[in-house]
């Protein structure tokens, strides 16, 4: 059995690690909230339904909101093991935040990966809507030009090359109407009348712009919060062998 001076000098120890690894695993819980706030509303906002709908959509929305929860259920779990002091528990802790450190090297990557492919993948996609366009229950592209303020893939005249431009001209949802202007049927199957009454900006720029920079920012917060494991594996690890040796200590 070891003297007491040793017991009460591993105590404080102790008591310092389960105080900074309880922090940390709230920090833990409150990334993983995070993350999940961000896939839904990557999910909502970035992921508009012509690029899901599309054969190369991105499935990054989803293992966000998936890797958010599964954070969420073992920051709780961390701050339960840190306060039961038990030493296999931890050591589950620590072996799981070393798989959230490597699966999130790999979704910064595969970001940062994205963001250059994104435009290759969003432009077939909108050319294809465009294409397919009647104006009968096709919601997408008259959210997109509503949302973004804009017309067409590079401007308003990339609808005259479509069908739906034959028969009816250019959408009414390309209308400005923070101009306060009301579109007629005549000035919409006019190009150059439209181009007094219709959004002179361009769907595709704006959208990549918007989704690339948004991207940025994913793969960037997925490096920092990667990088942050490291101290809660360390802070586990620790406590583990603390409490370890502390039990052989009182035998």
């Amino acid at each position: 059995m070891s003297p007491p001076s040793a017991r009460l000098q591993t105590k404080p120890v102790i008591t310092c690690l389960k105080t900074f690894l309880i922090s940390y695993s709230l920090i833990f819980w409150f990334t993983g909230v995070i993350l999940l706030a961000v896939g839904v509303w990557g999910k909502v906002n970035l992921e508009f339904d012509l690029l899901l709908n599309s054969d190369k959509g991105t499935n990054a929305p989803y293992v966000l909101i998936g890797t958010g929860a599964i954070i969420i259920i073992f920051g709780l779990f961390g701050c339960f093991a840190t306060c039961r002091g038990s030493p296999w528990m931890l050591k589950l802790y620590a072996m799981f935040l070393t798989l959230v450190f490597l699966a999130e090297l790999v979704a910064g990557i595969s970001g940062f990966i994205f963001r250059h492919e994104i435009k290759a993948v969003l432009q077939g996609a909108y050319n294809n809507a465009e294409t397919a366009y009647t104006g009968k229950g096709d919601e997408d592209l008259d959210r997109i030009q509503r949302t973004l303020q804009c017309c067409g893939e590079k401007n308003y005249t990339s609808w005259a090359n479509t069908k739906y431009f034959e028969k009816e001209g250019i959408p009414t949802s390309c209308c400005n109407m923070t101009s306060g202007l009301n579109c007629t049927s005549a000035e919409l199957k006019d190009l150059n009348k439209a181009a007094a009454v219709v959004y002179q900006r361009g769907c595709f720029s704006l959208m990549t712009t918007t989704m690339e920079a948004n991207l940025g920012i994913i793969a960037g917060i997925s490096f920092g919060i990667a990088f942050f494991q490291l101290i809660g594996i360390f802070l586990a690890c620790c406590l583990s062998r603390y409490i370890t040796n502390n039990q052989y200590e009182m035998v």
